[in-house]
């Protein structure tokens, strides 16, 4: 990469949230300048990173964009790109059916919380990212085996991003549990009820059981998957193009009519907090890619509040970038 061409804004969480640098040429819009500002004048641990082009970079903001942070389900692309490369391995089969049940029930699963029965992996992979549904995730998880998802996030350079062993194992950590230990579907439905934990609760950024990434990571993930730069097949990049353009979290705020691909996280963890949205919208011709996420710690009140704020600043930056791709 040319690094005449790159523009670095670090966007310090400074009191008034005013970016410290901004170089040209290649310079950002303003208004995504604005909108980085404004994430960064959050009461929070906020980072950023919005970059236009493709294989040349026309433009970047960032903010604190190497900080690895909770990113939540944001890491299911790596689970929905290593089950994608096993079926063009010829390994798996989108049309094999998989059992939906208590053995794989995991909690936050809009899709399957309730339903038992089979279904094809397509379906598993799409209930996943549209919706996040956990149980999916941990279908998909236990077919490639989380190692596998992990050698692929090596192989592409992320050396902070995390992925745990599942969803299930990643609950029964923070209730408490010894490392490794899947608490099962009932224990884990009870203890969301209110039961008692295995133990005193922890924190979800920890080094043995988490979600974790850096906003700069999911960008350089974006730009090189959505590239086909992981993928063997055309075939294969289209599919993944497909299911990461369900996400529900795209329409919270890229533009209406932008095509975008990507998938969000959140967390609710007792007084931890998380927001995070990662992808690519393509304006006109051109890519624009970006990651967007924020931690912290307080009283779960606030969090409505706190959404609204991030969605803001996220909608005035993608909105600010639209335009400036279409002039």
């Amino acid at each position: 990469m040319d690094l005449t061409w790159r523009v670095l804004v670090q966007a310090a969480a400074s009191a008034a949230g005013a970016p410290a640098r901004v170089s040209a040429p290649g310079q950002p819009p303003q208004p995504v300048v604005d909108g980085l500002a404004q994430l960064a004048a959050m009461p929070v641990t906020s980072s950023g990173l919005v970059v236009a082009g493709s294989d040349e970079v026309r433009w970047e903001a960032a903010h604190r964009a190497a900080e690895p942070l909770f990113v939540g389900s944001a890491i299911k692309t790596f689970i929905l790109a290593q089950c994608l490369r096993a079926a063009e391995a010829g390994q798996l089969s989108e049309d094999d059916q998989h059992a939906i049940d208590d053995a794989v029930r995991s909690p936050s699963s809009p899709v399957f919380l309730n339903l038992t029965g089979t279904t094809t992996l397509r379906s598993v992979l799409e209930a996943m990212i549209a919706h996040s549904d956990n149980t999916a995730t941990d279908v998909a998880l236990a077919l490639v085996g989380p190692d596998r998802v992990r050698d692929l996030v090596r192989q592409a350079g992320l050396g902070s991003t995390r992925v745990p062993d599942s969803t299930r194992r990643l609950v029964s950590y923070l209730a408490g549990a010894e490392p490794g230990t899947d608490l099962g579907w009932t224990q884990l439905h009870r203890l969301l009820a209110g039961g008692p934990a295995p133990g005193p609760l922890r924190a979800p950024v920890n080094d043995v059981q988490t979600m974790m990434s850096t906003t700069d990571e999911l960008v350089r993930w974006y730009r090189r998957a959505l590239l086909g730069g992981v993928f063997a097949q055309l075939g294969t990049l289209a599919e993944f193009k497909r299911i990461s353009a369900m996400a529900d979290s795209i329409a919270m705020a890229v533009p209406s009519g932008v095509i975008a691909y990507g998938k969000g996280g959140s967390l609710d963890w007792g007084d931890f907090h998380c927001f995070c949205l990662a992808g690519q919208m393509i304006v006109g011709a051109s890519p624009v890619t970006f990651c967007f996420t924020i931690n912290w710690t307080g009283p779960s009140e606030l969090v409505p509040g706190f959404f609204k704020d991030y969605v803001s600043a996220v909608r005035v930056v993608l909105q600010a970038a639209a335009q400036a791709g279409t002039k």
